[in-house]
């Protein structure tokens, strides 16, 4: 791979930075791959594993598995991260959030990474709003939210423009803003072959328009995590200096272990890939000053509310936990949400576009409830649903949607699962098993 020149001059005088080991760095044919686990999922992995030190749940899997024939992937055990960007523990738990009930808000969130781990951080009565303007993308954002099974999350579609209509909302912001990618380079060649200056000056001046927007819908004394997979201080320092001047941003510390090869910059933390085991990554974790400003107070329209469900389907409760959630109707459709954030969810209906929430529970068909994808994967899925128990090959044809060629003594709805995880349904009938698993995410290779 051959490295923009121009790239490798403007690094020049950055703290950490020696052309030489950086160039090297990108010659090397080592393949570093990271997942991080569920802690909401605890099943043992087959792996070879070496933790990344600085989040709990991060780990270093050599050799690199195929995941898509893994049901551990698909069913949710874990997700598949880069290293550095894991840092966002380090800035999150330092901050104390980690003991309350805050609003989170993951601005661009897609495909899900940050998301995920947020949820793995946040306790049960905060609030995660993961969001990604991206129609496409932000379907794969929900299917990943489903997989890692939390209840305190809404999944939104909006430019983050439209979050301006929720000023002083969110204690914590999670900005991963769009790049140049050159971070990405070992990863990807072809991002290194079409970066060009251009484009970092342009990248440039669309994260300052998504800041401008994610500032105003901060909370005085609520933290900004600013982050890039990008080397370009144009996109980096010079943002977060952009921020300080315009905004009055202040710059919060990170206390990091300096055998972690993280180096500090101005303003941020850079991580390069001669010193750290993972990409290239730059992080800012930035306070908004506290202020007496008025939160602006909605008028909330009601447009889905709880409902008793006992007359409709008295039997509901053999399939979920509702302990302190309560079940709404949105159309043909019955979700499962924390009570103690409905309050929330009526002023994000009105403010913004929200495609999903809580856990999707089952979809009305012909006057039958049909148990969701998103049920059978969830934490709250009641034990007094039937279980199979499927091999390593029943499961990969489970996956790939394929009838499964084996005896049910069981009748109904059951879930599959392997090894102890959930993988989805299957409605078995007199001398079959329908395989319920979503069309949209099946398998679609044959072979290993």
């Amino acid at each position: 791979m051959q490295l923009p020149a121009s790239l490798l001059d403007s690094l020049e005088g950055l703290p950490g930075y020696d052309r030489s080991l950086f160039e090297a760095a990108h010659t090397t044919t080592e393949s570093i791959t990271s997942i991080r686990i569920n802690p909401a999922k605890s099943v043992p992995l087959p792996y070879i594993m070496e933790s990344v030190p600085w989040t709990t749940t991060g780990h270093y899997v050599s050799p690199r598995p195929s995941f898509t024939f893994d049901p551990f992937f698909h069913g949710g055990a874990y997700y598949v991260q880069e290293a550095s960007s894991m840092l966002l523990e380090q800035a999150f738990l330092q901050t104390g959030f980690s003991n309350q009930a805050i609003r989170a808000l993951d601005l661009c969130a897609a495909p899900g990474g940050k998301s995920t781990h947020l949820l793995s951080l946040l306790g049960s009565n905060s609030l995660l709003v993961a969001n990604e303007v991206i129609r496409t993308r932000s379907g794969l954002l929900r299917d990943n939210i489903i997989k890692w099974a939390a209840n305190n999350v809404v999944v939104t579609q909006n430019d983050p423009i439209q979050f301006e209509r929720l000023p002083d909302y969110f204690d914590w912001i999670t900005l991963d803003a769009p790049c140049s990618g050159s971070g990405l380079f070992r990863k990807d060649h072809t991002v290194a072959e079409a970066w060009t200056l251009s484009q970092v000056n342009h990248c440039a001046l669309r994260q300052q328009r998504i800041l401008h927007s994610a500032w105003k819908a901060l909370k005085p004394g609520g933290i900004l995590f600013y982050s890039t997979c990008s080397f370009s201080p144009e996109e980096n320092e010079d943002i977060v200096g952009w921020l300080i001047k315009e905004y009055g941003a202040i710059f919060q510390s990170i206390q990091l272990d300096p055998s972690w090869g993280i180096v500090e910059s101005t303003n941020g933390y850079r991580c390069w890939p001669h010193r750290v085991k993972g990409e290239g990554f730059f992080f800012s974790s930035l306070r908004k000053p506290d202020s007496t400003a008025t939160i602006n107070q909605y008028v909330r329209v009601t447009k889905s509310k709880p409902i008793n469900i006992s007359s409709r389907y008295p039997s509901i409760a053999d399939w979920i936990n509702l302990d302190e959630m309560d079940v709404m109707e949105i159309g043909d459709e019955l979700m499962v949400f924390p009570k103690v954030l409905q309050t929330d969810w009526l002023t994000i209906q009105q403010s913004l576009h929200p495609i999903y929430l809580g856990t999707l529970l089952g979809r009305w068909m012909h006057n039958k409830l049909i148990p969701a994808h998103a049920l059978a994967l969830s934490t709250r899925l009641s034990p007094e649903v039937t279980q199979l128990s499927l091999d390593y090959r029943q499961s990969i044809a489970y996956l790939q949607r394929k009838d499964l060629n084996i005896t049910f003594t069981a009748k109904g709805w059951v879930v599959a699962n392997y090894q102890g995880l959930s993988l989805g349904w299957l409605n078995v009938l007199s001398g079959r098993a329908n395989n319920y698993y979503p069309k949209g995410l099946r398998i679609l290779k044959e072979h290993l």
